[in-house]
């Protein structure tokens, strides 16, 4: 997990050594209030990072028991704070743990966010049968991968129709017709994760000389040509 980890202070040592990739970082950062995601956020962005993605859902201390990305009034306010807070620009990670999520991208968008990313994991559990009780100590944890799946397409999809930003799709990407796949429903970008345990580090390369693949064959010379295709558009 990401969230119990040392601290922003010490996070920029990670930052400046993933900058030798030559590549551009972005940094996942939380906070339990809006000044403390502003600290946060000045301390990656002076530690080098490229841009913040927000993780807007842990636990807010100001109203325990939801979810601040369930609140789109709290999202927006994160958002514009962190946004007055640094240069660089703001991502908006967002849940699909919610009623209505495009109301939470368009809070994000009203707030100043430079993109959304969707979708966080979806709340999940599972219980050992032979001690017959939940696996994780918090009983609930955060499910990820292939699974979510459709649920983060399906969140891309009506997202696309709502903001103007751009959206950057997580969940499931385990090769290049996944990408392809979230790019059709409106995202512009992809993450990848859980395919790094299965396939490791290889995976990037693949996922994109599959894209490259897939772009040659139908005649588009960049990504942005087929984003948002599956609309209509």
């Amino acid at each position: 997990m990401g969230l119990p980890n040392p601290g922003a202070e010490e996070f920029v040592d990670e930052i400046k050594i993933a900058k030798e990739g030559k590549a551009p970082v972005i940094a996942s950062i939380f906070g339990s209030s809006l000044e403390e995601f502003a600290i946060v956020a000045r301390i990656v962005e002076a530690g080098g990072a490229n841009a913040i993605e927000l993780n807007l859902s842990c636990p807010h201390v100001g109203k325990v028991g939801l979810q601040l990305g369930q609140d789109p009034a709290l999202v927006r306010d994160v958002v514009r704070r962190v946004k007055s807070a640094v240069e660089i620009p703001v991502i908006a990670k967002l849940s699909s743990n919610v009623s209505n999520i495009v109301d939470v991208a368009s809070s994000a968008e009203r707030g100043g966010a430079n993109a959304v990313t969707a979708i966080n994991t979806i709340r999940a559990m599972a219980i050992d049968v032979h001690v017959k009780k939940p696996i994780l100590a918090n009983v609930i944890g955060g499910l990820s991968g292939p699974a979510i799946k459709p649920v983060a397409m399906r969140c891309v999809y009506e997202i696309y129709e709502s903001v103007k930003i751009p959206i950057i799709a997580a969940g499931g990407v385990k090769d290049w017709e996944d990408a392809v796949e979230y790019f059709l429903a409106g995202a512009s970008a992809v993450q990848i994760g859980t395919a790094i345990k299965t396939y490791g580090l290889e995976v990037f390369s693949l996922v994109t000389s599959g894209i490259d693949g897939y772009m040659k064959a139908n005649g588009y010379k960049e990504v942005l040509e087929i984003v948002g295709k599956a609309h209509g558009s």
